[in-house]
């Protein structure tokens, strides 16, 4: 349901087969390597040059033909954080897709600017410029109401919780719908 969402939503859902730095946190397994990429890798062993260079000949076929069909997807290190803010203020589920779940690589906040207001049942409904939707949710009242272009920071608190701060005023807890 929740990557339902994420997708009707457009936003970039990528299947990352191999990253120019993995990041994987110190307790757990890296994901495991596509089929396709251990193949590759398995030519190298080989020790006659001429039989080398035809299973790499192959694989990176198969490998190009993969890429093709969108069987596989690449992405380096800063797609993966263009990705993981993308997705900022959304639970999702642990799939270590993004390369792992290491806390040097985790999105606290981000900063960005708002494209448009509008009245919600809690308090305010707010486009960014980045175009997310984050909806006020603790019902407190904004001492000004927020303004276009009005620069903004969310930061992630505990238990999946999200707080909007505007140009450094006291924060409001948000939720971002898309």
């Amino acid at each position: 349901m929740v990557l339902q969402h994420i997708v009707r939503l457009g936003a970039p859902i990528v299947l990352i087969a191999c990253m120019a730095a993995p990041a994987v946190a110190k307790d757990k397994e890296a994901p495991p390597r596509p089929a396709q990429i251990n193949e590759l890798y398995a030519c190298r062993d080989i020790a006659d040059p001429t039989a080398r260079l035809a299973c790499f000949d192959r694989e990176v076929g198969e490998l190009s033909a993969a890429d093709q069909a969108r069987e596989i997807t690449f992405a380096d290190k800063e797609t993966v954080k263009k990705t993981r803010r993308g997705l900022f203020g959304f639970t999702l589920p642990s799939l270590g897709l993004f390369g792992g779940d290491d806390d040097a690589d985790k999105i606290e906040r981000v900063e960005t600017t708002i494209a448009s207001v509008a009245d919600g049942a809690d308090g305010y409904r707010m486009e960014m410029a980045d175009g997310s939707l984050w909806v006020q949710t603790d019902g407190k009242r904004m001492p000004l109401r927020p303004r276009i272009g009005q620069k903004v920071e969310i930061k992630s608190g505990t238990l999946g919780t999200f707080f909007l701060s505007l140009e450094g005023r006291p924060s409001v807890k948000v939720r971002r719908e898309r």
